[in-house]
């Protein structure tokens, strides 16, 4: 067996696991906005709302520090909740807790729209910086075509999502906005973990040579890189 061909497998198999971690760690982000939707749907008072948020970002903060995670990622879940906070307690308007994250989503949308125009779909360029290979996907027109038409998934549920979303928003029904909001991350990482498949299966049995390194030169930053 081609040991390239090997090497290779070894780094799309750690790929796909740091995929399904990422939707494992996109249930546990959820919890301040899903804490800030349920309150507001109850109680209908922002200041309670915000609260049982900021609370919600604490324990997750918490969480991840004892799990022993980056310490700069724990903060920034919790920095993210503050500004979506001020948003709202500044305007009075509890669907601007939501704008932050609205904003980020149009932004990751029209940046992978634009990468797919110019063949750089960021399915390849996440995975090659997971497996720390280099530009070898891209010289190669299978692996391109098959990492496009993974990445048509993803483009499409995260343009469906934002649809949502931004109509939410312009209408002010907060509720069904937080409740759309929650759905935003876990909807985006199994629609990643879709894409993958496809790419896999538009992949078929081919094998190329490029620059993945050893599983062990690559196992060790993929651990680090583990929520």
């Amino acid at each position: 067996m081609d040991p390239t061909a090997h090497r290779v497998t070894d780094g799309e198999e750690a790929a796909q696991a740091v995929l399904r971690s990422r939707l494992r760690a996109a249930v546990i982000d959820i919890a301040p906005i899903f804490g800030f939707t349920v309150s507001y749907a109850f109680t209908h008072q922002l200041t309670v709302a915000l609260a049982l948020a900021l609370a919600a970002a604490a324990g997750v903060c918490v969480y991840r520090v004892v799990r022993g995670e980056s310490v700069w990622r724990a903060l920034a879940v919790l920095g993210l909740v503050c500004v979506q906070g001020t948003l709202a307690a500044k305007t009075g308007e509890a669907t601007n807790f939501f704008l932050p994250n609205l904003v980020m989503h149009s932004v990751v949308v029209v940046a992978n729209a634009v990468m797919l125009l110019i063949r750089r779909p960021l399915m390849g360029v996440a995975v090659a910086l997971i497996t720390k290979e280099g530009p070898g996907w891209h010289r190669c027109p299978v692996r391109r075509r098959a990492y496009v038409k993974g990445n048509l998934l993803i483009l499409a549920s995260g343009v469906v999502m934002l649809a949502i979303q931004l109509s939410l928003y312009l209408s002010g029904q907060a509720v069904a906005l937080g409740t759309a909001d929650a759905f935003g991350p876990p909807v985006l990482a199994l629609s990643m973990l879709l894409g993958w498949r496809i790419y896999r299966r538009a992949l078929g049995g081919h094998s190329c040579a490029t620059n993945y390194r050893t599983t062990t030169e690559t196992s060790l930053p993929l651990e680090r890189t583990l929520p």
